[in-house]
């Protein structure tokens, strides 16, 4: 995802990547107007990560990604607490207790490279608001 997204001049500020859905908030190319950008991008990765996965699971040609949904972020309040919705994602479906444990996102990184007082303010926001079709429930292997 961050090799793509860098190759289409994306920068990401969060992601979360799960078995059958992802995350991520970002902009665009100062050169794009508004996100024009985006689908390109996203074809690119779905395609890239569909090989990958199919290859992994002897499943030549299967559909991996279905579809995407994306939201024009304007408001700070909405982007601080989409950011903070992000990184938190994994506690959310129960796969860590704490974000940062998760490796397949962005809250380790988030914490070592952003400000304390940044940190704590994202710790701060609620998300229990948000509205995002969501629905993943983790399979848990029995090993």
């Amino acid at each position: 995802m961050l090799a793509v997204a860098r190759a289409h001049g994306w920068h990401l500020e969060a992601w979360a990547v799960f078995s059958n859905h992802y995350h991520f908030v970002g902009y665009p190319p100062a050169t794009a107007e508004g996100g024009t950008t985006l689908p390109a991008m996203l074809r690119e990765l779905h395609s890239k990560t569909a090989i990958w996965i199919n290859s992994l699971d002897r499943e030549p040609g299967r559909q991996v990604w279905f579809n995407y949904w994306e939201t024009l972020l304007t408001v700070q309040v909405s982007y601080l607490t989409r950011l903070a919705y992000v990184h938190r994602n994994a506690v959310k479906h129960g796969l860590v207790q704490e974000a940062s444990a998760y490796p397949w996102c962005s809250a380790a990184w988030f914490e070592r490279t952003a400000s304390r007082a940044r940190v704590q303010s994202l710790c701060r926001l609620k998300t229990d608001r948000i509205v995002v079709d969501d629905d993943y429930q983790p399979v848990v292997d029995d090993l």
